[in-house]
């Protein structure tokens, strides 16, 4: 074999049908069975229809007709101060005519629907309910074995995208949690929280208990909602928050969210996850191996989001997975060009959303930004795009974007 994929989530599933459609045969793995639930915020942006249209050109139709799906037409940002701003992903949008630059659908649904596509490839030998227990360098590439200690395979390639707790990623790979790189994360279910956008708004909240971090509300179909929390771990350790207390509490006393959740249902447990952050850049190749999405720690540290990030390092593995077995080349030095197309397409963006992360720890100066954000069409554009899939890079080249950011332009 000469390409295993650790995981078959977003990552993963995105990389194998790259590679099925380029006429690659590939062994999927998953430790789960599908459909399964990931804890997430569910929020789809527009970048993943950008890279669902790269697999399939009807796949974002597809989602858009997807019964467990709302479409999402713009975030609505609140600063500590309260102060609102909503940027919608298109400026003059006509939900009744347009097709949604953004959607909310459960990781349970969303996921599936990818895997219900790698169901499809014959290229794919796709297997469920595997749990990957350890991997073994050999003089060709890896043996696999499943937890039994029995050889599931030998591949000369491993596309490792098997998510934010990767035994490899930290082991093999080197990639150490880091807390000031590294994001604690809640989330939970409700149904009939009050006052939900018509155009179903994404909510990020910059609450002052919170930073640097922020508190969601993202709508759901069915009148249910995705809310939760994200803080980063270095701040829950030093200043020892208890996230699910004050989680708790602040949807309790707040004044804006209380009277919202007063009649609010919460669906099942409140359930937490670890982020590795695209704050810092790492090394995503090694001999004979790949890394993926959270295994590779590419979610964006302003925003939260990986799912995009993760599909977008899939398509860039299919590319260079497919390179290095024409070219019968997997050293470290072929597959670093797959860490410099992925950086390429991601860094400039992770390092703006960096910088807006280090302003979360100055809760005045956001005040400001967002006091002047609504004059200010260059930081309105810059946010919409962020969560769109309009290539930002040439304007983070100039040094006049960044003071038409802060100052206005």
């Amino acid at each position: 074999m000469d390409i295993c994929i650790l995981g078959a989530g977003p990552g993963g599933a995105t990389a194998a049908l790259h590679l099925a459609r380029a006429g690659h045969r590939c062994l999927l793995l998953d430790r789960a069975t599908f459909p399964r639930d990931k804890v997430c915020g569910d929020a789809l942006s527009g970048k993943v229809l950008s890279e669902l249209r790269r697999i399939d050109e009807a796949l974002p139709a597809r989602l858009a007709a997807f019964p467990a799906q709302v479409p999402s037409w713009g975030i609505d940002f609140f600063a500590p101060n309260g102060r609102r701003l909503g940027i919608p992903f298109k400026p003059d949008f006509n939900p009744g005519q347009d097709l949604a630059a953004g959607h909310v659908a459960k990781r349970l649904d969303f996921d599936n629907l990818l895997v219900e596509e790698v169901r499809q490839r014959p290229e794919i030998d796709f297997r469920e309910g595997v749990d990957v227990a350890r991997t073994a360098r050999t003089a060709t590439g890896w043996d696999v074995f499943n937890k039994a200690d029995e050889l599931i395979t030998s591949c000369r390639l491993l596309l490792v995208a098997n998510g934010a707790q990767s035994e490899f990623a930290r082991k093999t790979a080197g990639h150490a949690l880091e807390p000031n790189h590294h994001c604690a994360g809640l989330r939970a279910y409700y149904r009939n929280v009050q006052g939900m956008s018509a155009n179903n708004f994404i909510e990020l909240h910059f609450i002052k208990e919170f930073l640097p971090g922020y508190l969601w509300v993202f709508p759901l179909p069915n009148g249910e909602a995705n809310v939760g929390v994200g803080m980063l771990s270095s701040v829950v350790s030093r200043k020892k928050i208890n996230l699910r207390e004050r989680l708790a509490d602040i949807l309790q006393t707040h004044p804006a969210l209380a009277p919202r959740f007063a009649q609010a249902e919460r669906l099942g447990p409140v359930r937490g996850w670890g982020l590795p952050l695209g704050s810092k850049r790492r090394p995503l190749s090694g001999a004979n191996y790949l890394l993926l999405g959270d295994a590779g720690s590419l979610i964006d540290p302003f925003s939260g989001e990986g799912i995009s990030h993760a599909m977008v390092s899939g398509r860039h593995a299919a590319d260079w997975a497919a390179r290095a077995v024409a070219a019968n080349d997997f050293s470290p030095e072929i597959l670093k060009n797959y860490d410099a197309a992925v950086y390429r397409r991601l860094g400039q963006e992770l390092r703006l959303s960096r910088m807006m992360q280090r302003l979360l720890n100055f809760p005045s100066l956001f005040n400001i930004v967002a006091n002047r954000a609504a004059n200010n069409p260059t930081l309105a554009e810059t946010l919409s795009q962020m969560f769109l899939d309009l290539d930002l890079r040439e304007r983070l080249r100039q040094p006049k974007f960044y003071f038409k950011l802060l100052f206005g332009g």
